[in-house]
């Protein structure tokens, strides 16, 4: 379906290393995708892969890429997204391009920076996505934006999103969640000033946030925020690895 969150992917210095930590954190297994030409690994649950992990090559370096996790939104035709993402004053990093039989995607910002990709999968027949909640999925998308509801009517626009319930978060403003077609899935907000740039944040899914907490800190990432319990009986805890990329993890309790 247009508008939802599809794939996510993991841009990093050490592959191989990165693998180690997140299959040990979330439990993932990892695998060449076998594409040729195309250096380019596997997040797995189970046999189904859920995400990907790209090396940053010194092109890519250079033009500002750091460690980070980036988010694939499904879009019915790519090349008229990315054409609706510049005039609605956001940017195109990388123009619509192809891996034949595999993916159409663009790699683009909104206008307050955030970088995500708009991509069309062209496999054949792919598998449904796992149940919502499966640990190794993705069970949360956030934005932290200079302007939430600047930001909004940007996607609003770009996706069809839809407003679902907001949240008061007494000082640090309102926390709109927002949906697709169906149940919400995710949420954004005005970022704290000690942010320094807009972004989106993914929440995987694990069984238990001490747990997934602790192999963390064995794996030498680091403890950004939490654990601690969100609206509706969730815990979560805010990370970064140890390359630098941050993400998060979600648990139905401790």
């Amino acid at each position: 379906m247009a508008g939802q969150f599809f794939w996510h992917e993991l841009i990093t210095t050490d592959p191989k290393g990165a693998g180690k930590f997140y299959g040990d954190v979330v439990g993932w297994t990892v695998k060449d995708s076998g594409v040729p030409g195309h250096a380019y690994t596997l997040f797995q649950v189970g046999e189904r892969a859920v995400g990907g992990m790209l090396a940053i090559t010194p092109d890519m370096a250079s033009h500002g890429a750091r460690p980070a996790w980036l988010g694939y939104v499904s879009a019915d035709d790519v090349d008229r997204t990315a054409a609706m993402v510049r005039e609605g004053g956001g940017a195109v990093h990388l123009a619509p391009q192809e891996v034949p039989g595999v993916i159409r995607f663009t790699m683009v910002a909104d206008p307050q920076g955030a970088v995500f990709y708009a991509a069309k999968g062209l496999v054949p027949d792919a598998p449904p996505p796992l149940p919502a909640g499966s640990p190794g999925t993705v069970g949360w998308n956030e934005l932290m934006a200079a302007d939430w509801q600047a930001a909004f009517a940007f996607y609003e626009k770009l996706f069809g999103w839809t407003k679902d319930q907001a949240v008061d978060m007494g000082p640090m403003g309102t926390y709109q969640l927002f949906a697709a077609g169906g149940p919400a899935i995710g949420a954004m907000m005005t970022k704290p000033a000690a942010l320094p740039v807009p972004f989106w944040g993914y929440y995987f899914n694990v069984p238990s946030i001490d747990a997934g907490t602790e192999k963390i800190k064995a794996g030498g990432g680091k403890i950004l925020n939490g654990p601690m319990e969100v609206p509706g009986g969730q815990w979560v805890v805010q990370a970064m690895d140890p390359w630098g990329a941050a993400f998060n993890l979600v648990a139905p309790g401790h």
